[in-house]
């Protein structure tokens, strides 16, 4: 495709009117395959340039994004150099080249975003962003209320200090198997993401986790997804996630605020 001015790509794409794509660019805004523009003449291919506005696609029917409910024994990750099971076997999707947005261990199951967006996936899972993450824990004894309140102040484990935005005990989910092991169930928020923090936070307090599922990223909520099965995230969904990415980032002042596109994953 011919070249186009910068403001007929972002109008035509609905961003914005002519007017307003102007002052979008003149405001340093827009990027074309990863570099500020910020002039009103500029020209990129809209089928083969990358632009973004404050970090975000124009064109966003180039990417998939699903939602995954991923069972235990699968590793989180897009490939496994031992040939073990990831969670891409689990979406088939074969002519794109998807990856999982962040980690969850192999013992633990629930909610994974598979995409091909990798603007999305720094602005879900960049450590400074710190985006909302939500797990339902079961645990083999119910822990004292100081110890939820120490989680959420804050341990120290290993010489690295773990934190939860939140913690609460909550009633057994529909699904707990009698006899399975929980004592008691916890509704943990974090926003950190730290590697196998839910388990050696609790491990450091004495409990052992008999089972961790992710329900929700950011707005996100894994519902009533069955385990193993996926689906598309409607354009809304997708619309929501970035919105609170793009927050998470301004409120720890991230790249994004200082006008760097996040590099892909």
């Amino acid at each position: 495709m011919a070249l186009e001015r910068l403001q007929k790509i972002l109008s035509n794409a609905g961003v914005a009117s002519r007017r307003q794509a102007e002052e979008l660019i003149l405001a340093g805004r827009v990027q074309v395959n990863g570099q500020p523009v910020t002039t009103l003449g500029a020209r990129a291919d809209p089928e083969t340039d990358e632009v973004l506005v404050d970090g975000e696609p124009v064109r966003r029917d180039r990417y998939r994004y699903f939602v995954l409910n991923k069972p235990r024994g699968f590793l989180t990750t897009a490939r496994d150099d031992r040939g073990r099971e990831t969670v891409l076997d689990l979406v088939p999707i074969g002519d794109v080249q998807l990856h999982p947005v962040g980690r969850l261990d192999m013992d633990s199951e629930g909610l994974v975003i598979i995409t091909n967006d990798g603007h999305l996936t720094d602005l879900l899972t960049h450590p400074k962003y710190e985006v909302e993450k939500e797990y339902l824990v079961g645990v083999d004894a119910a822990p004292p209320q100081r110890d939820l309140e120490r989680m959420v102040r804050g341990i120290e484990v290993d010489g690295e200090r773990l934190r939860a935005a939140a913690v609460r005990l909550v009633e057994p989910p529909a699904d707990a198997e009698p006899g399975g092991g929980a004592g008691a169930w916890l509704l943990v928020t974090l926003r950190q993401g730290k590697n196998r923090e839910i388990r050696r936070m609790l491990g450091a307090l004495g409990r052992k986790v008999v089972l961790l599922r992710r329900l929700r990223v950011g707005p996100l909520r894994l519902g009533n997804l069955g385990s193993g099965a996926f689906r598309e995230l409607t354009d809304e969904e997708v619309a929501a996630l970035y919105r609170a990415g793009r927050a998470a980032a301004a409120a720890g002042d991230g790249p994004e605020r200082k006008g760097r596109v996040p590099s892909r994953r």
